[in-house]
């Protein structure tokens, strides 16, 4: 909304500052010292705001710059030029830009400084209008009028903005609410996964090899036994593919992982790029598969506790050497040590995960953010 505002904005000031412009060079040939200071004192910081809205960068700065400027050039008006050189129906190329100057405090100030400006320029306007006319009563009626028309101009501007802004803030409010939502029950549904198939597991290959060595007797009953607690530990270390989430181990290529991870991120509703660097490779099927469910888990803690604030992925291949997946966001962090035995995503959605393919997994966090390094390397 900010980068429309400031859009909207530049547009119409640069035609209002064209206009003036174009005014102000026709009485250059009357211009004395103190005149030129005022042109230069109000397009210079003027130009200098289109450019900055145009760019997105510095608006705020460039925009209450700008307000102040053209205020004091305003209100030094009378001083700048003399009444009786124009006559009280001349139109000053510094008029043109009354309403330039609300919009400005617009996009710079608060929204209590806004209204303020809102109401004092068109003030200052007028007194500088009524000074030009000399006070006569003639030209109360009209200035009265200009005055009024741009009081009430002023105040609907800054109405707008309030408004867009408002209505802005509340979708974004309501679309982090709803993402927030979604990555919990995402979060509780993994959880819920991880402890069925892990349950499975245990029923499936842990009790039947205990259960088997209890009952061993001879050797061929022992070897039997020693086989199934090696398939259980196997399966354990990699619980994916126990329900056959795992897939076949036929090479993946790096640019299928970013894929992937894209992918991940859509379905999450998070606003962030997958970055690809390096060269493109193969890895093995289970190890890609691995490393992409590590980096959901990731990306659904980042979404989870840190909202997605900041959130970057960088895919980084080394041909077929291996691939790092490093995602970061500016969340408020945790304390790793502090992560308990039984958090399933940390420890076996990430940690385990990573360890049952032979990877790494790293995890920093701090004040600043929650930085995950996720790494395969051909042995």
């Amino acid at each position: 909304m900010e980068r429309i505002l400031a859009t909207v904005v530049a547009i119409g000031s640069a035609v209002l500052g064209a206009q003036a412009l174009i005014a102000a060079l026709g009485t250059i040939s009357q211009m004395d010292a103190p005149h030129v200071v005022a042109v230069v004192i109000v397009f210079v910081p003027l130009l200098v705001m289109l450019l900055a809205c145009l760019a997105g960068r510095g608006v705020k700065t460039a925009s209450g710059v700008f307000a102040v400027a053209y205020l004091v050039a305003l209100a030094a008006w009378p001083v700048v030029v003399d009444p009786s050189d124009k006559g009280a129906d001349a139109q000053p190329w510094i008029f043109f830009l009354v309403n330039v100057g609300v919009v400005a405090a617009m996009l710079a100030f608060p929204l209590r400084l806004q209204f303020v400006w809102a109401v004092g320029v068109p003030v200052v306007y007028g007194y500088v209008r009524l000074v030009q006319g000399e006070f006569s009563r003639e030209f109360w009626v009209k200035t009265a009028f200009d005055f009024s028309f741009t009081l009430i101009l002023g105040i609907v501007i800054i109405s707008l903005g309030w408004m867009f802004r408002s209505v802005a803030a509340g979708v974004d409010d309501a679309r982090g609410r709803a993402v927030a939502s979604y990555a919990a029950a995402a979060a509780a549904a993994a959880a819920e996964e991880e402890r069925v198939t892990m349950a499975a597991l245990m029923h499936d290959s842990v009790l039947a090899a205990l259960i088997a060595a209890e009952r061993a007797e001879g050797d061929r009953a022992r070897d039997l036994a020693v086989g199934m607690a090696r398939e259980a530990l196997t399966r354990l270390a990699n619980t994916e593919a126990a329900v056959a989430q795992e897939g076949s181990d036929d090479p993946v290529g790096a640019a299928q992982i970013v894929v992937e991870l894209r992918r991940a991120l859509s379905e999450q509703g998070v606003d962030a790029i997958v970055e690809e660097r390096g060269g493109i490779g193969l890895i093995p099927g289970r190890a890609a598969r691995a490393l992409v469910l590590a980096a959901r888990q990731a990306i659904g803690n980042s979404v989870a506790h840190a909202q997605g604030r900041g959130l970057h992925i960088v895919a980084e291949g080394r041909g077929d050497e291996g691939i790092t997946v490093t995602i970061v966001d500016s969340g408020p962090g945790f304390d790793v040590d502090a992560i308990g035995e039984d958090r399933l995503g940390i420890r076996a959605s990430i940690l385990a995960r990573m360890a049952g393919v032979a990877g790494t997994a790293t995890i920093e966090s701090d004040d600043s953010g929650t930085t995950v390094v996720l790494g395969w390397e051909r042995g």
